[in-house]
């Protein structure tokens, strides 16, 4: 596809250091996704049965290297690109000048899934403006979460729209195709062990929120985000990560090789073996510790992409309290929301530098995003 001179939209996007709830309702700092760009999904079908059936880290790690498949084109070809993880798939938007590249590399890693794990990931792309000619919203703002992490914000229904094509039945773009003779997955790492709360007594709650009508999202989300940092404090105090409870796997990480080559010869072995006692060592100097302290402000526990996604730490007091407000809102049909609790969470990483190119992806354990979806569709399906 053609280059596209939209191609640094999202860099050129003014980042905010407002407070998050006062950035939803602002729609001047709100921009449209120009219609020359595409949506990317990335899907694990019947996630929800290889969960149950106990893959929830699988299904995790597949959707962390199609995220990572992406970003190593993304980074390569110095465009930044938008992206949302969702536990058991991701959704991107693309320029139109690297689906070219994604689509194939996405295509090998589709195989490559199937092959090493019995997982079938379904890949789809959408464009923008066939979004705009069906009348949906895509609207896009950069939040800066802290001094050194800045997230995506996506207001109206497009994303939705995309995603119900994609899974839709007799949707066939992406299926077939050539691919990649090559997959490049360096930078990803799943290196850490399942991951307690904070503090002791505390819970892993999974949020999802959808607001019933569109209009209302800025309104809706600020009102629920709101109560969040009423009932459980601030961002800082609710986060679900925190140094003292990392465990760093000096094991062979047999899951991670695996999708990376797709079988564990000697060599393969050695490098995981050798990469982890290197790592064990390195967080205990001074520029590990940093590292760890950064990994926590780049824990990606909130994402807004039309609905609310989110993993946070607290009491099971707090979560009733939530859960009464939440209620009451969905009584009055401002939203539906499914919620998942439980004792850890577990989280991914991509990890291109030490200093600060890295990100990474929480997830609440026991697949808390898939379980999460699992009681927010049939209240979906009722409207």
């Amino acid at each position: 596809m053609a280059t596209s001179k939209d191609e640094q939209f999202y860099s050129k996007l003014p980042e905010n250091h407002i407070s998050l709830n006062d950035l939803l309702t602002e729609e001047h700092l709100f921009y449209k996704v120009p219609d020359s760009w595409f949506v990317l999904i990335t899907d694990i079908q019947n996630s929800t049965l290889a969960v149950i059936n106990g893959s929830h880290e699988t299904v995790n790690l597949v959707a962390t290297g199609s995220i990572v498949t992406v970003l190593n084109i993304a980074f390569k070809a110095n465009i930044a690109v938008p992206f949302f993880f969702g536990g058991d798939g991701a959704t991107f938007l693309l320029p139109a000048s690297i689906v070219d590249l994604v689509m194939p590399a996405l295509r090998l890693y589709k195989a490559n899934t199937l092959a090493n794990f019995e997982l079938k990931l379904r890949i789809g792309l959408v464009a923008v403006r066939d979004i705009y000619a069906q009348g949906h919203e895509l609207r896009l703002s950069k939040f800066r979460r802290s001094h050194i992490f800045a997230i995506p914000i996506i207001l109206g229904n497009g994303l939705n729209y995309a995603e119900q094509v994609i899974k839709g039945e007799g949707y066939l773009f992406g299926e077939d195709g050539p691919a990649q003779n090559e997959l490049d997955l360096s930078g990803m790492q799943c290196r850490w062990d399942r991951i307690e709360p904070p503090k002791q007594n505390n819970e892993i709650v999974t949020l999802l929120v959808i607001a019933v009508k569109v209009e209302e999202q800025p309104q809706v989300f600020s009102r629920v985000l709101h109560q969040i940092d009423a009932i459980y404090g601030s961002p800082e105090a609710r986060q679900p990560i925190s140094v003292p409870k990392l465990k760093w796997k000096t094991t062979f990480n047999r899951l991670e090789v695996k999708a990376k080559t797709g079988h564990a010869n000697i060599f393969s072995v050695v490098a995981s073996w050798f990469a982890a006692i290197m790592g064990y060592f390195y967080f205990r100097t001074e520029k590990g510790r940093n590292y760890l302290n950064s990994l926590v402000e780049m824990a990606d526990t909130l994402v807004i992409d039309g609905k609310i996604n989110t993993v946070i730490s607290g009491t099971e007091h707090q979560r009733i309290a939530l859960q009464k407000v939440l209620d009451d809102m969905e009584l009055n049909n401002e939203i539906r929301y499914g919620l998942y609790v439980s004792t850890e969470s577990v989280m991914s990483c991509y990890v291109r530098d030490l200093k600060d190119g890295h990100i990474h992806f929480v997830d609440g354990s026991e697949g808390g995003y898939t379980k999460a979806a699992g009681v927010l569709k049939p209240k979906l399906r009722k409207f």
